[in-house]
């Protein structure tokens, strides 16, 4: 069974991932299931970066965020123009 999560950033934060020298996708070890700020809080990213986390194509916001082995993760930024916040599923978010 999986013990990792398989993570994307989009926008700024694929730039982060560059920085880090993180591969896309990253592979990051988790253990159990872990919540949005959790796992933020494990990738070092500040909460002001992302607007959106996408567990397994699903969007939802970083609180609402459950995260366990072998999901495939996306962390999305703000400012996402406007089509693609509906086409991504940022509009039906809740």
């Amino acid at each position: 069974m999986a013990k990792s999560i398989e993570l994307r950033g989009f926008m700024e934060l694929s730039e982060l991932f560059r920085e880090r020298g993180w591969n896309t996708p990253h592979e990051v070890a988790v253990s159990g299931t872990m919540t949005g700020p959790e796992l933020l809080a494990l990738l070092d990213v500040g909460r002001e970066r992302v607007e959106v986390i996408f567990v397994n194509g699903k969007a939802t916001s970083p609180e609402a965020a459950t995260v366990a082995a072998g999901d495939r993760v996306a962390l999305a930024p703000p400012g996402v123009p406007g089509p693609y916040r509906v086409l991504l599923g940022f509009k039906k978010m809740g």
